[in-house]
């Protein structure tokens, strides 16, 4: 699969994600909504690998992929989903916005990567003064729990995009599906027993919106989504895959307004030209790159 395929159903699956989380809670509890998304994912996951006979490795680098995918997804989406109840679907996208900042950070520490050069600080800075254009005075549900809702999203974008700079230092080639289910399989039982210590029923009846969110996110937001992701943070740099989070909040926010009734105005448009010439600058050095090496290769092709 083209990696720039991969990379677009990522975009298109994580701007959906943040208001299909939302949907998921209400009716039925954070902790369940979370626990029973991950319980489709590794049914889903399995049967897929087993019906495509597709390998699940269990060798050292494996098993610390899974590890590391698993605790980083249950710190970051436990995280995600308990905040999902006191802020709008945006402000998800929008603190995830941070991961880019994180991951680079991270990947200089980690992996040697030359990933805090001037222009692409510039770029970041430029793209999330954007996102906090579009969201600024807004973005939180209201009520006494607001700030411990950022708080909580801002531990899940440490977490998560920690797991994301980790996995790409144990550089695991297992089948992107195989890891997939890894690490919703290592991750099960912590969000069986955040259910059960922070509620432990089942709901009566389970809204169909509520429902339809939770299906949606077990197949797409976990099996489809996570397999696309470790497919691209194996062929990519860390910090350009934490990019992916500055595109996302627009369309999250698109997508609010359209279908959950989330109010728009001109910030929209300014905050969107600023994140847009912030990845172009974050950017500009990997495309420069990729344009001078395609030159190259045109260049010593045959007949040329």
């Amino acid at each position: 699969m083209p990696v720039s395929l991969a990379y677009l159903g990522v975009i298109l699956i994580w701007s959906t994600t943040p208001l299909a989380i939302q949907w998921s809670t209400e009716g039925t509890g954070f902790a369940f909504a979370v626990l029973a998304r991950m319980v489709i994912g590794v049914v889903i996951g399995t049967i897929i690998l087993v019906a495509g006979r597709i390998g699940f490795p269990l060798h050292s680098k494996a098993r610390q992929s899974y590890v590391v995918g698993g605790l980083g997804l249950l710190a970051g989406m436990g995280f995600t989903y308990w905040a999902a109840r006191y802020v709008h679907s945006g402000l998800i996208s929008v603190m995830f916005g941070l991961s880019p900042l994180v991951a680079g950070v991270l990947a200089a520490l980690w992996l040697g990567e030359r990933s805090l050069t001037r222009p692409r600080l510039i770029g970041a800075g430029l793209g999330l003064t954007g996102l906090a254009v579009i969201f600024l005075h807004g973005g939180t549900r209201g009520g006494p729990n607001a700030l411990a809702g950022l708080g909580a999203l801002l531990i899940a974008v440490v977490c998560y995009t920690a797991a994301m700079v980790w996995l790409k230092r144990i550089d695991d080639d297992s089948p992107p599906l195989a890891t997939t289910v890894g690490t919703l399989s290592v991750s099960l039982p912590g969000f069986a027993l955040l259910w059960w210590l922070t509620d432990g029923t089942l709901p009566e009846a389970i809204p169909l919106r509520a429902g339809a969110a939770i299906v949606y996110l077990g197949v797409f937001g976990s099996v489809i989504g996570f397999a696309l992701y470790y497919y691209c943070i194996r062929h990519m740099e860390a910090s350009r895959v934490a990019l992916i989070t500055l595109m996302t909040p627009v369309l999250a926010l698109l997508l609010g307004q359209a279908l959950n009734g989330e109010e728009t105005g001109p910030r929209l448009w300014a905050g969107t030209a600023l994140i847009l010439a912030g990845l172009a600058i974050y950017q500009w050095e990997s495309l420069r790159g990729w344009q001078r090496g395609r030159r190259e290769r045109r260049q010593s092709a045959p007949g040329v």
